[in-house]
């Protein structure tokens, strides 16, 4: 199957949140399988903005129901995310972190699988976390400040504040000792606004 126009190859569609994006690439399939073009600049620099990636990251969680997150890194090296699941599914979830903005605590989830392909965009400026909907469930994501243990951080995934619907199966037991001890919004210093160059606008 030929592919007639960039539209054909991935769609940006907004969430409930503005700034965070669900990225679906197309699959062109036949009898042997399918073809996907999974990332393209030139179309997410159109849809999203010019944005350097530099690492790329891969987990996988054994356990149905692992949790983890929520995760960030503060400024100056604080990255955007943009996340898919290479293998079961997941529940993906964004909480604004930005001080002056209308969303500041609010979240958005959505589930990613291997079966659909979808992704989803997280800027500066936004924790991250996910829950694992299938045993055995891998996760790859880009980033766009290499990891730097002085600058990682957190906050709470039940912090009462931001009030996730996590799914049923989600097991608090599974998070890490780190995640255990990652404070709540309201003790977090201001570290995130609009403006930043760090954060989206």
């Amino acid at each position: 199957m030929a592919i007639t126009s960039q539209v054909d190859i991935m769609k940006f569609r907004p969430t409930e949140l503005a700034s965070v994006i669900e990225v679906l690439p197309n699959r062109f399939a036949d009898s042997r399988g399918y073809f996907s073009e999974t990332f393209r600049q030139d179309l997410f620099d159109r849809e999203i903005g010019e944005e350097n990636f530099v690492q790329e990251n891969e987990s996988l969680s054994r356990a149905i129901g692992t949790i983890r997150g929520l995760h960030f890194q503060k400024p100056p090296a604080a990255q955007a995310k943009l996340v898919r699941c290479t293998g079961g599914a997941i529940f993906d979830v964004a909480v604004d972190l930005r001080a002056d903005s209308p969303d500041f605590g609010r979240w958005v989830g959505v589930t990613l699988s291997e079966e659909r392909g979808n992704q989803l965009w997280i800027p500066a400026g936004f924790a991250h976390g996910f829950c694992t909907l299938t045993p055995d469930a891998r996760v790859s994501y880009k980033v766009t400040a290499f990891y730097s243990p002085r600058h990682d951080s957190g906050v709470a995934c039940d912090d009462p504040d931001i009030a996730i619907d996590w799914p049923d199966l989600a097991d608090r037991s599974t998070l890490s000792a780190k995640d255990f001890e990652l404070p709540r919004l309201a003790d977090l210093p201001t570290l995130f606004r609009i403006q930043d160059r760090t954060c989206a606008l």
